[in-house]
């Protein structure tokens, strides 16, 4: 009886976490699959066209199945309601497997697999975010394009000071990210 009661305890827990707003749901290719990534052909090309169109930047995010700092932001960062908002509003994601074979073409204009091409472009930690301007000069990959390249999990604060500096351009100021982070968490505690 007492394995039971637990047993319903944890389906209701579950229950719970799943319909409010919790990690977003894995599929078939065990990365989450949050309400605010796009299912795109992966053509870097147009997916920041379609980007600049809606008036958001493109982010990429880069995944792989069992990542356990991926799941960390999944569970504690992206669903707090302030990201998650901001996401939806500013950004237009579009998820890599660091591991998956569906064909991505870069800014150059190179096709590859998803895993030849975070090789390409040297990336090895995920989740990594890889944020770009709203304009991408020919011939340029996406590592040269980025404005702004995160790699791995951090926390509320870091993560939301980083989605605003790249919107409100920061990288074009005097202003490194880590001052104006630094600036941003003076300001929240007055």
């Amino acid at each position: 009886m007492k394995i039971i009661r637990n047993s319903l305890a944890a389906l209701v827990a579950a229950a719970c976490l799943a319909t409010s707003g919790g990690a977003a749901p894995l599929g078939d290719d065990g990365l989450h699959k949050a309400a605010w990534m796009r299912d795109t052909f992966k053509d870097l090309r147009e997916d920041l066209a379609e980007a600049t169109d809606e008036g958001k930047r493109l982010m990429l995010i880069i995944e792989q199945r069992g990542c356990i700092y991926c799941t960390k932001m999944h569970e504690e960062v992206f669903p707090l309601p302030k990201i998650d908002a901001y996401l939806k509003d500013n950004f237009y994601v579009v998820q890599i497997n660091m591991f998956g074979d569906v064909e991505v073409t870069d800014f150059d204009g190179e096709t590859l697999p998803e895993k030849d091409m975070v090789r390409k472009w040297r990336q090895m930690f995920t989740p990594t975010l890889m944020y770009f301007p709203q304009t991408v000069a020919g011939g340029q990959t996406a590592v040269e394009a980025a404005v702004a390249t995160v790699p791995g999990a951090f926390g509320p604060a870091t993560t939301f000071h980083m989605m605003n500096w790249v919107v409100d351009k920061g990288y074009e100021g005097d202003e490194t990210f880590q001052k104006y982070h630094a600036r941003m968490l003076i300001e929240e505690q007055k």
